[in-house]
């Protein structure tokens, strides 16, 4: 007797347009060479032109397809301006993303206004942009909102923060309602700490980092890499079923 055996889809993203914000370093370039390297045509964007110039050449430099923008998607109308005037983005890794950790009492307005206004209000419009441009143009897609761990729970020092990507966890599951009949799916991933150029100083402060360890249940911080395969898995077929949901990459935190 013939057995059905299921197909398993396919990660590659041949012929795939991805917009990447906070392209330069990090998550986002993290996420852009591997977006790259499964076959879609990734746009770098950031502020620093240097930065994500040198990002997209090394990419190109690999045989893969990458250019570079420079855009500050705070400036929302020359945001709404850029990616209206591009070709449709079938994936967006909205990641351009920012702290600035406080005790509650010593946060200023200054201080939650730039965390907001990037956290939220940015990364809810350049999602907003890139799904119009879909909808006009008739396309599918997968919206992957950079959130954290913090989206899920609460820590001292982070109320502004935490407040933030409990928002795009919100808007997260609001936006796959109103975008699944069109087949645009929007999903959140939630790293925990990762050890990266940019957080390397603050983990030797040996307080801070035995702090952050007594949290993550595998006992170390996460690497870059280790987002690398959620992130492809979000923008592939493998995750056609999937929307509105969070993707937690915490080593255990949230568990508790």
């Amino acid at each position: 007797m013939a057995v059905d055996l299921a197909k398993t889809p396919s990660s590659r993203l041949d012929g795939r347009r991805a917009l990447v914000t906070g392209g330069g370093r990090g998550i986002g370039l993290a996420a852009a060479s591997a977006l790259a390297q499964a076959g879609a045509h990734v746009t770098l964007a950031a502020r620093t032109q240097a930065e994500i110039e040198d990002a997209a050449a090394a990419i190109r430099a690999r045989g893969d397809k990458a250019d570079a923008l420079v855009l500050d998607v705070t400036d929302l109308p020359a945001m709404q301006s850029a990616i209206a005037g591009a070709e449709p983005f079938n994936i967006l890794v909205n990641n351009a993303g920012t702290n600035r950790p406080k005790l509650l009492m010593d946060v200023s307005i200054d201080d939650f206004d730039v965390v907001m206004g990037l956290n939220v209000r940015a990364a809810y419009f350049v999602a907003q942009a890139v799904a119009r441009r879909l909808l006009d143009a008739k396309q599918t897609g997968s919206i992957i909102n950079i959130s954290s761990q913090m989206g899920h729970v609460g820590a001292a020092r982070r109320t502004v923060y935490c407040a933030s990507k409990h928002a795009m966890e919100g808007f997260t599951k609001a936006m796959a309602i109103e975008l699944a009949p069109h087949n645009i799916r929007v999903n959140s991933l939630g790293p925990t700490f990762l050890e990266t150029p940019m957080t390397r100083p603050f983990f030797e402060n040996k307080t801070f980092r035995d702090e952050v360890l007594s949290k993550i249940k595998l006992g170390r911080l996460g690497q870059l890499e280790e987002l690398t395969g959620a992130i492809v898995f979000l923008a592939s077929d493998a995750s056609s079923l999937m929307t509105g949901s969070a993707l937690v990459l915490d080593g255990g935190w949230t568990a508790e």
